[in-house]
């Protein structure tokens, strides 16, 4: 079922069927650096991962990281969505996308039309979101967004240093 449509994108629930594509995408180098490195090496390990993390998100809270489709070809190219974290008060986005369809707007487009979801669907009046502060594409992202620069922090039991920041809807 899709949940959203944008000009060139349709954003989806992800389902079991999509392995190939988590399996590819999670062990991307890109995300693997700065998003982390989530064990998933195999099609099985990609099933459970979709079942015990995204389709667990859908099922809790109503939301999660959607796949993130273009209309074009019906292939997946990427993931965002909003997450529920305990670390942080307020929602966060979040993205991540295949190497092949970075820098062409696919984030910008998928991460406004997510907002504008939360907004609608749930009443989201804050958003936030955090990178590595190298992750300069996801840094520049946030700022594209319109969010503005809180705090660095650290979630608990991880040495990285992060930047966090936030948005009023």
């Amino acid at each position: 079922m899709n949940l959203i449509e944008t000009e060139r994108l349709i954003l989806r629930e992800f389902s079991e069927a999509d392995a190939p594509f988590v399996l590819a995408l999670v062990n991307d180098p890109a995300w693997i650096k700065f998003i982390g490195d989530r064990g998933v090496r195999s099609l099985d390990d990609a099933r459970i991962y979709i079942a015990e993390r995204l389709q667990k998100s859908y099922q809790e809270f109503g939301f999660g990281m959607w796949l993130v489709e273009r209309k074009e070809f019906g292939a997946p190219i990427g993931m965002c969505g909003l997450l529920k974290r305990d670390y942080l008060a307020d929602l966060d986005i979040g993205f991540g996308f295949m190497p092949a369809f970075r820098g062409q707007g696919y984030a910008l487009e998928s991460a406004c039309a997510v907002l504008d979801y939360g907004k609608e669907k749930f009443g989201l009046k804050h958003v936030l979101a955090f990178a590595l502060p190298e992750n300069h594409p996801s840094v520049a992202l946030m700022k594209k967004l319109g969010m503005q620069y809180v705090s660095d922090f650290k979630i608990q039991n991880d040495d990285a240093e992060l930047v966090l920041y936030g948005k009023n809807l």
